[in-house]
C-alpha cells in the first residue's frame, strides 16, 4: 500500500477544479484497504481520548461534495471506532424558521464540538456559499435588512458572505478548534452511475430524490462555485483537502489518514 503524504492532497495554491483527481490508487484491494482503515479510525480513537484528557482542543471535520460522493458512508466507516460520547454529527439541511430567525452562521457556531470531541460537518457552513449562490433566491428567506431582490445578492454580497467564513474560521481556531475541510470529488461519470444504482438497486430506492436529477443538470454551476470555495477559503488554520472519491473506500482511508 502506498505511503500518503497529506501536501499531496491540500489545496495550498490556487486551483483548478478540472485539474483535481477524482480517483486514486493506493495500490491496494479493497480487503487491505478496509483493514488499514480499521487501524487508522483506532489511532484517531485513540486520540480524541488524549485529546478529552487535555481538555483543551476540539477537532471540526467538515465534508463537501456533489450528492452521491459518500459522505454519509465515509463518516459512518472512518468513525466506526471511536467511543460515541467523543464525536457528535450534524448534518445541514435546509433551515429551518428558527434558523432563519438568526444570522445565517448561527447553527453551525452552537453544533460546534465542545472541547475534548470531534464534531462532523455533514455538509457545512459552505453551504451557504454552494446551494445559495447556485440558488440565489434562497437568500431572500434570510430577510437580510439590505436584500430587497434576487438582483441585491451580487458578486459585493459575496465578497462579504466569503470574509464572514474566513473570519468565523479563524475566531474558532484561535479559540482551540483544529480544523479540516474535506472536498469529497466525486466525476461526473461516476455519480451517474450512483444515481442508477439508486434507482435500480431496491435496498437503495429510499436514497434517491428527483431533486437529484434536477440538481444534477447544474454541474457545471456547482463546480464552479466548489472551485472559488477551494480559492478563497483554503488557509493554514483551515485547509481544505481534495480526496479523490470515485472509490469509496480509498476516499475514506484518505481522510482517515
Amino acid at each position: 500500500m502506498k505511503d500518503i503524504h497529506v501536501e499531496d492532497f491540500k489545496i495550498s495554491n490556487e486551483i483548478k477544479i478540472s485539474d483535481l483527481d477524482t480517483s486514486y490508487d493506493l495500490d491496494a484491494d479493497k480487503k487491505k484497504t478496509e483493514k488499514e482503515l480499521r487501524k487508522v479510525s483506532k489511532d484517531l480513537a485513540d486520540i480524541q481520548n488524549t485529546m478529552y484528557a487535555h481538555g483543551k482542543y476540539a477537532v471540526l471535520f467538515c465534508i463537501q461534495g456533489m450528492d452521491t460522493a459518500g459522505k454519509d458512508s465515509l463518516i459512518r466507516e472512518v468513525f466506526k471506532e471511536f467511543n460515541v460520547r467523543g464525536v457528535e454529527s450534524h448534518s445541514f439541511k435546509q433551515p429551518t424558521d428558527l434558523e432563519l430567525d438568526h444570522d445565517y452562521l448561527w447553527r453551525h457556531y452552537i453544533a460546534l464540538p465542545e472541547r475534548g470531541k470531534f464534531g462532523i460537518f455533514n455538509r457545512t457552513h459552505y453551504e451557504n456559499v454552494l446551494i445559495t449562490r447556485v440558488h440565489p433566491k434562497f437568500i431572500l428567506n434570510e430577510k437580510l435588512p439590505d436584500i430587497h431582490s434576487i438582483e441585491d445578492v451580487n458578486e459585493a454580497f459575496w465578497d462579504r458572505r466569503f470574509n464572514q467564513i474566513n473570519d468565523f474560521e479563524k475566531h474558532i481556531s484561535e479559540n482551540g478548534t483544529i480544523i479540516f475541510k474535506f472536498f469529497l470529488n466525486v466525476s461526473k461519470d461516476e455519480q451517474k452511475d450512483r444515481l442508477l444504482r439508486r434507482l435500480n438497486k431496491p435496498s437503495k430506492n429510499w436514497k434517491f430524490s428527483p431533486d437529484d436529477l434536477a440538481e444534477r443538470k447544474l454541474w457545471d454551476d456547482y463546480q464552479a462555485c466548489y472551485e472559488d470555495i477551494l480559492n478563497r477559503t483554503s488557509k493554514p488554520h483551515a485547509p481544505w483537502y481534495n480526496i479523490p472519491a470515485d472509490d469509496k473506500p480509498t476516499a475514506r482511508y484518505l481522510v482517515a489518514k
